[in-house]
């Protein structure tokens, strides 16, 4: 069930990067132009892993990603857009949208502009930014101090990390900050917690941005756990570790998967998809993200 799109429709922003992003984008893509992604630069994997080497380039795989999941229906745009090169030369397992994003760089002043042509060429709504338009890698620091770089490697850790930073330390892409200062309702996950939600919230202006707007926050959990060291945190330990940098108690509503069950904080309902577990269906993710829109509703009339 969606709400009906209105001048007066709430703004939401959804951080994160890969299918946990494009997952939540998905599910509220009705509110086109109200609808923002901020998406996560950061992976060194992969095609866009060699692309990154190579040509010192932001990470694309997650804009990509997220930018198929939008797509409406397929088409030859969209079908191209996620053909994987095979053989083997040196095009064999780079994704062409990654490289046609790469080329629209080389063309553009900005890569946000290489993201919404294809935003205009895919027919989609919801705007794309990438968190910053600037190269930069996932840091990681051990309990030893020991540095640990790059996300693949970041993912691979035993434990998990004492410090996480970016290196080199870039700027946000103004219009992901506007878009959170201008937001009614501010989402953090679904997705791998160190590698896709933390590196956004690791961009100080876009950390400020999260500490002063008048949004709300909602931290949705994902569905099983991570293959990485983030299956030893807590629940309440990943709330912890985002607002270090957000803030205190700044996240206000909390979305997990499991038996119903609403207060005025948690929305808890069965959301994994019948046809691919271990990933939120899309349907339920909206019900429970318009749940949470009517929570807001509810409150702010109550204070009125």
């Amino acid at each position: 069930m969606s709400i009906a799109v209105t001048s007066s429709t709430p703004a939401v922003v959804a951080i994160g990067g890969g299918h946990g992003l494009g997952r939540v984008l998905a599910s509220m893509s009705y509110l086109n132009e109200q609808l923002t992604g901020i998406v996560a630069t950061t992976d060194n994997g992969g095609s866009t892993g060699r692309l990154r080497q190579n040509h010192h380039c932001i990470a694309w795989g997650d804009l990509r990603n997220c930018l198929s999941q939008l797509a409406n229906q397929p088409s030859v745009g969209s079908l191209l857009f996620e053909y994987r090169f095979k053989g083997d030369d040196e095009l064999t397992g780079h994704n062409l949208g990654n490289l046609m994003l790469h080329a629209l760089d080389q063309l553009c002043i900005r890569p946000l502009e290489a993201v919404n042509l294809i935003r205009h060429m895919l027919n989609i709504g919801p705007k794309l930014i990438p968190m910053s338009e600037q190269p930069t890698h996932l840091l990681a620091l051990n309990d030893e101090q020991q540095s640990v770089f790059g996300e693949l490697n970041i993912d691979n850790m035993p434990t998990p990390p004492a410090h996480l930073l970016l290196e080199p330390q870039v700027s946000a892409t103004c219009e992901a900050v506007m878009a959170i200062n201008h937001a009614d309702l501010v989402i953090l996950g679904p997705g791998s917690f160190f590698t896709s939600i933390m590196p956004p919230l690791l961009v100080p202006s876009i950390a400020a941005a999260l500490t002063n707007t008048k949004a709300k926050i909602v931290f949705v959990d994902n569905i099983c756990h991570e293959q990485s060291s983030a299956n030893q945190l807590s629940f309440q330990d990943k709330i912890n570790y985002c607002e270090r940098f957000i803030g205190q108690g700044r996240i206000d509503y909390y979305l997990r998967h499991g038996s119903e069950y609403v207060d005025n904080k948690l929305v808890q309902m069965s959301l994994e998809s019948p046809n691919q577990p271990g990933r939120h269906d899309r349907q339920a993710l909206q019900l429970c993200l318009n749940r949470i829109l009517s929570l807001m509703v509810g409150q702010a009339s109550k204070a009125a």
